[in-house]
């Protein structure tokens, strides 16, 4: 039973949680969405600067929440990888300070890991194996999840993320930043009448590949489309409708690929994990077709689907109950495919 303080700073959410097993005692999150607005998108060496700011007083807020002290902490974490490079540093380098000063383990762990963790926490009693749909503003993968530490990536996306994506929409009907909540709210209020494609992939021999995906292409059909609404007489744009068409697509997309690869791999289990698993279309869609196939999915609250320190400190304790340790030389790297994720621990 181990008990984390783990430090998340890998884009710009400042997060630091306690967490034991796969109970929260702690969680602290500090967005830096209203910072960045200003700019329509995330200013890498702002960010890293609020960081250094918000971060000392989160530790404290996070220990005098969990009514603990550095004596109960088995271990510390920091996300290292992938992020954004300063970012991830002042994380990192902080967590490393910590774990010397108050002789503690120290363990880096993957951004993307943590997600596929929050799951844990939402169902504390899920056990592997099981697909994970990851889709966040970086990545949309569909991953194998076999055990802690061993993943196998099944199908993602060729270009745009599907958070991406929403923001680049968001941009093309000047909703502002970030994309995703406000193309989700507007959507409620539309109608899905435009028909956009879903983007297949094709393979060599020229068939559809079942679970990658891209939404490049949908960004463009949407960026035509609202040219030609623009250009018809005296109308207004019909913005709810042009988000619930583009949601209802994306969503489609996901729940068609996450649907197929669980039953060709026989995982009866989809955990959904990133920012994207807060969309209510794609909530809506998933769960009515897995439903009907006789799966199981499960979506983190909504607290734990954006960056949080809680799922990495999560990830971090199952690693630590099974002897797993960064060095202390461990650096941050933006870029890291999860499949090696055990490259962060000590042979």
């Amino acid at each position: 039973m181990a008990i984390v303080l783990a430090l998340e700073t890998s884009c710009d959410e400042t997060a630091v949680a306690i967490v034991e097993d796969r109970t929260v005692h702690a969680s602290v999150v500090s967005s830096q969405i209203d910072l960045h607005r200003q700019y329509g998108g995330i200013v890498p060496e702002v960010a890293s600067r609020e960081h250094v700011l918000t971060l000392g007083p989160a530790i404290e807020q996070a220990l005098a929440t969990a009514q603990l002290d550095w004596a109960a902490i088995d271990g510390i974490a920091a996300t290292c990888a992938p992020g954004l490079v300063g970012a991830l540093l002042v994380g990192v380098t902080a967590g490393k300070t910590l774990a010397m000063v108050h002789d503690k383990p120290f363990l880096g762990v993957h951004h993307l890991e943590g997600h596929i963790y929050a799951t844990y926490l939402a169902d504390p009693a899920l056990e592997p194996p099981f697909l994970c749909l990851l889709v966040s503003g970086g990545h949309t993968s569909l991953i194998q999840v076999q055990d802690c530490g061993e993943y196998v990536l099944l199908g993602q996306t060729r270009d745009d993320a599907a958070g991406e994506a929403f923001d680049k929409v968001a941009r093309l009907l000047d909703l502002g930043y970030p994309g995703g909540p406000v193309i989700d709210r507007l959507a409620r209020d539309g109608q899905v009448v435009f028909a956009l494609p879903e983007g297949n992939i094709s393979q060599p021999d020229g068939s559809s590949h079942p679970y990658d995906s891209s939404f490049s292409g949908l960004k463009t059909a949407v960026l035509r489309l609202v040219g030609k609404l623009r250009s018809q007489s005296g109308e207004a744009l019909p913005i709810a409708d042009v988000a619930a068409s583009f949601q209802h697509t994306v969503a489609t997309a996901l729940t068609k690929r996450a649907i197929a690869c669980a039953r060709d791999h026989q995982l009866s289990t989809i955990a959904v994990g990133g920012g994207v698993a807060a969309n209510s279309g794609l909530r809506q869609q998933l769960q009515a077709a897995a439903a009907a196939q006789g799966l199981r999915v499960l979506f983190p609250p909504l607290s734990l689907c954006t960056d949080n320190a809680a799922m990495i400190a999560c990830a971090a304790a199952d690693h630590l109950n099974r002897g797993h340790e960064s060095d202390l030389s461990l650096g941050a790297q933006s870029r890291m495919p999860l499949t090696q994720v055990m490259d962060l621990y000590k042979a």
